[in-house]
């Protein structure tokens, strides 16, 4: 096989002669190796060392990469011990750029994760309940407890719909006025930001992480859920609203409502291409003027 010079460093030849690379970008090149056929199904990557002295890097960089690459199901075997392998079937990768949207179950988990491998955790939220939220930051937490990511300090920012308002959604197709699914919407939403905020700040006991969760309320119903990762990331998702039969109480009922958990969830990033980074940025001027100006203070009560 004839090795491009770009590659000919993953084979021991020579050495990159970039001078800096970030963990962000050392992923991406080893993406590429791997969508490329560079790195075959199966093969053991370089050891940590080598791609430290090939890319002139920390090692602690090399593992966040070889993370991030895991969390996408390119590699297995990611440890501090023998080298990667890429996974035998790439067919099972879940992100990465050129990916497919995703539901939000699938898609935010690793995305978070990816996000607790820096120092400083920076995460917004847009969501109606964050059910979603909640469920993808169960990852990292198991890995901060297992030693895997160390962050020293998160900061979560989440907007979620005012108790005060009338929701457009979910409510009766034949009764609007019927103020019992309003009930469980609000219920549901206090008890998972309850659970979001406890488990979060439990780090701070737990592994000394300096820690800080604050909720606002909007004054509309969200048709949108996103979500802004260390300032490099937005991911988008559409709730789209459908008609269907629950059961509400003891009676089975027609409602318009939203599945957030199986939103496709789109994926932008900081430094894939001038859309994505403008994307990026508006999302984010976006999210901090709704922050500063419309939302009020939320209390997660009833």
């Amino acid at each position: 096989m004839v090795v491009e010079p770009e590659y000919a460093t993953v084979n021991g030849r020579s050495r990159s002669p970039r001078p800096q690379w970030s963990h962000h970008e050392l992923a991406d090149e080893l993406r590429t190796r791997i969508r490329s056929g560079v790195l075959r199904p199966g093969q053991r990557m370089p050891t940590q060392a080598k791609l430290a002295d090939e890319f002139g890097v920390e090692r602690g960089a090399v593992r966040q990469a070889l993370r991030i690459l895991q969390s996408e199901r390119l590699l297995t075997n990611v440890s501090k011990g023998s080298p990667a392998t890429v996974a035998p079937d790439l067919g099972l990768a879940l992100t990465g750029p050129g990916a497919p949207p995703q539901p939000t179950m699938v898609g935010l988990a690793p995305r978070i994760a990816e996000a607790f491998a820096q120092p400083h955790v920076e995460i917004e939220a847009l969501c109606l309940t964050a059910v979603s939220l909640t469920l993808a930051i169960g990852e990292p937490l198991r890995q901060i407890h297992a030693g895997v990511l160390k962050p020293a300090k998160v900061d979560m920012r989440v907007l979620l719909p005012s108790s005060d308002i009338e929701l457009a959604f979910p409510s009766l197709v034949d009764s609007p006025e019927d103020g019992r699914p309003q009930q469980r919407w609000l219920a549901q939403r206090n008890a998972q930001g309850q659970v979001l905020r406890h488990n979060l700040l439990a780090l701070r006991a737990t592994h000394d992480i300096d820690v800080h969760i604050t909720f606002r309320a909007l004054p509309f119903t969200p048709p949108v859920k996103l979500y802004l990762l260390n300032g490099s990331e937005a991911l988008f998702a559409y709730y789209t609203v459908s008609q269907r039969e629950e059961e509400l109480g003891q009676e089975q009922v027609e409602m318009y409502d939203a599945e957030g958990t199986q939103s496709m969830l789109f994926a932008f990033e900081q430094g894939a291409g001038l859309r994505d980074t403008t994307f990026v940025e508006q999302s984010q001027l976006w999210f901090n003027a709704l922050w500063e100006t419309i939302s009020s203070e939320l209390r997660l009560t009833s």
